[in-house]
């Protein structure tokens, strides 16, 4: 499994747009099982949180080898769906995200930086 991932989050639903919401999730769900079928990803994971007053409502996390995850999240389906996640959630955000390994590489990297510059 590779360690790379990205981090789709998203906050409260748009009110009066909860059917679409649900219909584009569900949506989503289906092409991010297709690209694992693909081989395009290694695996996904949808989270719901319950709510708690803040802004994150909910999350997916894709994992796969950076270089598949930068081709999916470049294409135009990947881009249509986000965009499509916009028009009816609020604050909808895709972040380069790190786990095992590549967080160890990740974590070298924030102390080597810190020891050059004396923090």
């Amino acid at each position: 499994m590779a360690d790379d991932a990205l981090f789709l989050g998203w906050g409260p639903v748009v009110r009066g747009r909860e059917l679409k919401a649900v219909e584009v999730f569900q949506e989503t769900l289906t092409y991010y099982g297709t690209l694992q079928q693909d081989g395009k990803i290694d695996s996904f994971e949808p989270v719901l949180l319950a709510p708690h007053g803040g802004d994150l409502a909910g999350f997916i996390l894709l994992r796969g080898a950076r270089s598949s995850l930068d081709e999916v999240r470049s294409s135009e389906e990947f881009q249509r769906l986000v965009a499509r996640a916009a028009s009816i959630v609020d604050d909808v955000g895709v972040i380069d995200a790190y786990t095992g390994e590549a967080l160890g590489q990740q974590m070298a990297r924030f102390r080597s930086v810190s020891e050059e510059l004396g923090g």
